[in-house]
């Protein structure tokens, strides 16, 4: 069993920053890629950043503000988020394509998901 456990998520001021990390765990043969993803209730999850292969990519309104990094020893992957703004208010949820061996079957890459964090931006 794969499990992604996130921690950082909080309330802050407009303007403020946290440091979303998502540790992954279990069977794990390689980890391809990692990130972040955030959802407001009922609405459709959207991609903040991920890291694949040394290379990152982020969404439009978080480039310059928000840090992707990747511990791979360690599964690890980081989301520095400074100058948060109210509408970045989401439940932020960590995602792992990573491969597997269970049960003495190899799966190269899959899809994983944490339970998701809250973060709230507010004054």
């Amino acid at each position: 069993q794969v499990q992604l456990v996130e921690s950082g998520g909080g309330l802050v001021q407009p303007g403020g920053s946290l440091r979303l990390s998502c540790a992954a765990s279990g069977p794990i043969f390689s980890v391809n890629a990692m990130g972040w993803y955030r959802q407001v209730p009922g609405n459709q999850r959207e991609l903040v950043a991920i890291i694949s292969d040394g290379t990152t990519t982020y969404a439009d309104s978080a480039k310059g503000r928000f840090t992707i990094s990747r511990d791979n020893a360690g599964n690890t992957v980081h989301l520095q988020m400074n100058r948060l703004k109210p509408e970045e208010t989401a439940v932020y949820i960590c995602y792992a394509d990573v491969g597997t061996v269970i049960n003495d079957v190899l799966d190269r890459g899959g899809d994983y998901w944490g339970q998701g964090t809250q973060v709230t931006v507010s004054s």
